[in-house]
C-alpha cells in the first residue's frame, strides 16, 4: 500500500535509506541490464511502465515487460516513486529474464533525502541500480570536459551524490548518480558502456519507447 499522505511517504524514504549500499562495487561486466522508464497520459491519470532487458555486450533486448495503471500517489517532486514504483514493480514481475542491473531513468543518491526512484527500485528489489537523470534534482557543479567521458562531480551540501558525465563529445551530459550495491565510478562505467551512439543509455531509450507504445496502446 501506498503512503497515506506526503509526510508519510517521506517517513518511508528516510526510514529505508540506511538500508542502501552505496559502496558496492557492483557488477563491472554484467551479461544483462535492464532499463526502467515511465509514460504518462497527458491527462496525467494514466501511466505505462516499461522494462526492457538487453544483453549489455550487444545491447540487444531480450526480454521486456509493461504495466498500465494508475499513478499511485500524487503529483510531489522528490516522491515520485511512489507513483511509479507499484507499476514498475509489476512489469519486472513479468520478466522471463533476471537482470543483473538496473538503470533507472530517474536519479539515486542525488535526491533532496538521498534516495530516488533508483534507490527504492533497488532496495525493494535487492538489484543493483542506478540512475541516470536527464536534468538534475539537486545539487551543483561545473560543465565537464566537452569529450565524452569527461565528468565533474555533483554535489549537495558538501557531499559528491553523482557525476555530471558527458556521454557523446559536445552534447549535454548526464546526471548519473548510485541507487543500491553500486559504486559510483562504476556507475559511470556502466552508463558509458550503455551510451555507443547517443547521450541517453540504450537502456533508458529502449524502455522510453516501450512504455509510450503501451500507452498508446491503451488509448492514452
Amino acid at each position: 500500500m501506498p503512503p497515506a499522505d506526503v509526510a508519510g511517504a517521506v517517513r518511508v524514504q528516510e526510514e529505508l535509506r540506511s538500508r542502501l549500499d552505496l559502496v558496492g562495487p557492483g557488477p563491472a561486466a554484467p551479461a544483462t541490464v535492464a532499463g526502467l522508464d515511465v509514460a504518462y497520459a497527458e491527462s496525467g491519470d494514466r501511466l505505462a511502465a516499461a522494462v526492457t532487458v538487453l544483453d549489455a555486450a550487444g545491447l540487444t533486448v531480450v526480454d521486456e515487460a509493461v504495466s498500465v495503471g494508475r499513478p499511485a500517489f500524487g503529483y510531489v517532486p522528490g516522491l515520485f516513486a511512489f507513483r511509479e514504483l507499484p507499476a514498475l514493480l509489476a512489469a519486472l514481475d513479468r520478466l522471463t529474464v533476471r537482470p543483473d542491473l538496473l538503470v533507472c531513468d530517474g536519479h539515486g543518491l542525488a535526491h533532496p533525502r538521498r534516495f530516488g526512484l533508483a534507490c527504492h527500485l533497488g532496495l525493494v528489489t535487492g538489484l543493483p541500480a542506478i540512475g541516470v537523470g536527464k536534468t538534475p534534482l539537486v545539487g551543483a557543479w561545473t560543465e565537464p570536459g566537452p569529450r565524452r567521458g569527461d565528468w565533474s562531480p555533483l554535489r549537495d551540501g558538501g557531499e559528491e551524490v553523482g557525476r555530471v558525465v558527458r556521454t557523446r563529445d559536445g552534447v549535454k551530459p548526464v546526471f548519473v548518480s548510485v541507487g543500491h550495491r553500486m559504486s559510483l565510478d562504476n556507475a559511470v562505467d556502466r552508463v558509458l558502456a550503455l551510451t555507443p551512439r547517443y547521450r541517453l543509455p540504450e537502456t533508458t531509450r529502449t524502455a522510453d519507447r516501450l512504455c509510450r507504445q503501451a500507452l498508446a496502446a491503451a488509448g492514452g
